[in-house]
């Protein structure tokens, strides 16, 4: 059992991490569901949420009881980049350092890695987690010569 940073003592944790990307479909479906990230939960889109899970190079994920509450996950080529591209953590259990922990623990996987790459929204509140992790935006000039360009191409909203 691994223990998120704000409670290390293993007798009082209740969360437990897994590294295994072989996970129930219907408790991926939920913990997308419930942070609003749709776009793969549909019915007839369920078997691609499963199918990018088994081909990301690292998946993390922590479990309260049976429940599935976090989960982050990334693509690498395990030399010069890895991209995390999931980080979820169900509402009810965000600020207690789930997030932080799934991030650190990608971030350790990978420490040998020149490059981190990750996408998010414009939230203020989401933009001060990731620099507190040591991410600078792109959007902002201290990153001196760093650019980001992103092709979406949106089959579905969200």
């Amino acid at each position: 059992m691994v223990c998120a940073p704000k409670s290390r003592n293993p007798e009082t944790c209740p969360y437990v991490y897994r590294t295994d990307c072989n996970l129930p479909q219907d408790a991926l479906v939920e913990l997308y569901t419930t942070v609003g990230w749709t776009a793969y939960t549909a019915l007839e889109r369920r078997a691609d949420l499963a199918r990018a899970i088994e081909n990301s190079s690292y998946v993390i994920t922590a479990w309260h009881d049976e429940l599935l509450v976090g989960l982050a996950r990334c693509l690498s080529d395990d030399v010069a980049i890895v991209y995390i591209q999931d980080v979820l953590v169900r509402p009810q259990y965000q600020r207690q350092g789930l997030g932080t922990h799934l991030i650190e623990a990608c971030l350790a996987r990978y420490q040998h890695v020149r490059m981190c790459v990750l996408l998010t929204d414009t939230d203020p509140g989401t933009a001060r987690f990731y620099e507190r992790l040591g991410f600078s935006s792109t959007c902002q000039p201290r990153t001196g010569s760093l650019d980001a360009f992103v092709r979406l191409r949106d089959h579905n909203p969200r």
